[in-house]
């Protein structure tokens, strides 16, 4: 699948989809510090998946009408890194290709899904 990571997502968990077979392009790695409006053209230029624990980009999708291939929030403890990971990877094997055109957002116990 491909996946753009914003920079607020540990490195850690980027090392994970890609050690699970992901495309991912990483914020921090090649654009730190740009917008998020500039995250999202990216994203759907490039026709990935934003990952992200901003909930500022639910605002822009929903409220200013910026589109977006699919975005998956996560509301869990950064700290809380191996959680983290084992839940997004759940949601991506629940969801599967399904993970586009939805937002999505995962916590600890559950995840939310609505269309885009």
């Amino acid at each position: 699948m491909l996946w753009l990571a914003d920079e607020c997502v540990a490195a850690s968990l980027v090392r994970g989809l890609r050690g699970a077979g992901h495309d991912v392009r990483y914020i921090a790695e090649f654009a730190a510090s740009l917008g998020d409006v500039a995250v999202i053209a990216l994203a759907s230029r490039e026709g990935r998946l934003l990952l992200t624990a901003d909930k500022d980009f639910g605002e822009l999708v929903f409220r200013r009408g910026q589109a977006v291939p699919g975005l998956i929030l996560l509301r869990i403890d950064p700290e809380n890194r191996e959680l983290a990971k084992a839940r997004l990877l759940e949601a991506i094997a629940e969801f599967g290709q399904g993970l586009f055109g939805r937002y999505i957002v995962i916590d600890e116990v559950r995840f939310r899904s609505r269309l885009l």
